[in-house]
């Protein structure tokens, strides 16, 4: 039996301030390692020994209210939200999403992945081929939820963060077509 609590709608937010959203902390328990033969990206995984598993929270997005750049898309239980995904028009042929968030109470509900179809739907209705984003290559879990949802890798960027604290990360570009 489905209660009104798990009904989940995804809708467009014209007005973000309209979705209260925080970031909140996740695992950090391995690292996607990307090869490049090239002519195809492949990838295998490090995970970390349970002494070496810690915590990551992102720091708060200051979300503009920008029609002509922005595109935001709200998961929500009947009006509580529960999900964000944040879809930016940058010149490219592809749309990409610059956040995506699931509460941590409503995870594994596949409303991330829910967000994603309908961002990708919302790329092709706008003449775009698809979507792209990146995921910090120690960010394990977030690498492996864009696989899920069909993207493939696509770039990786390892100088991104030189001569910062996570100096010793690097991102890896993923896209759906």
């Amino acid at each position: 039996m489905t209660t009104d609590r798990e009904i989940i709608s995804i809708q467009q937010i014209p007005d973000i301030t309209q979705i209260s959203l925080t970031n909140e902390p996740f695992n950090i328990f391995g690292r996607m390692i990307i090869y490049y033969d090239g002519k195809k990206w492949s990838y295998s995984e490090q995970l970390y020994p349970e002494k070496d598993i810690t915590d990551m929270c992102f720091p708060e997005e200051q979300y503009q209210n920008d029609e002509q750049r922005f595109i935001y898309l709200g998961a929500f239980e009947d009006t509580v939200s529960v999900g964000l995904i944040v879809l930016e028009h940058d010149g490219f042929k592809y749309l990409y999403v610059s956040d995506l968030k699931v509460k941590q109470s409503a995870r594994h509900k596949n409303i991330g992945s829910r967000l994603i179809r309908k961002a990708y739907d919302t790329a092709l209705a706008l003449g775009y081929n698809g979507l792209y984003t990146i995921g910090q290559d120690n960010n394990l879990a977030a690498c492996r939820f864009y696989l899920k949802n069909q993207f493939v890798i696509g770039g990786f960027d390892n100088h991104i963060y030189k001569g910062t604290p996570q100096e010793d990360k690097a991102n890896i570009i993923f896209y759906l077509d």
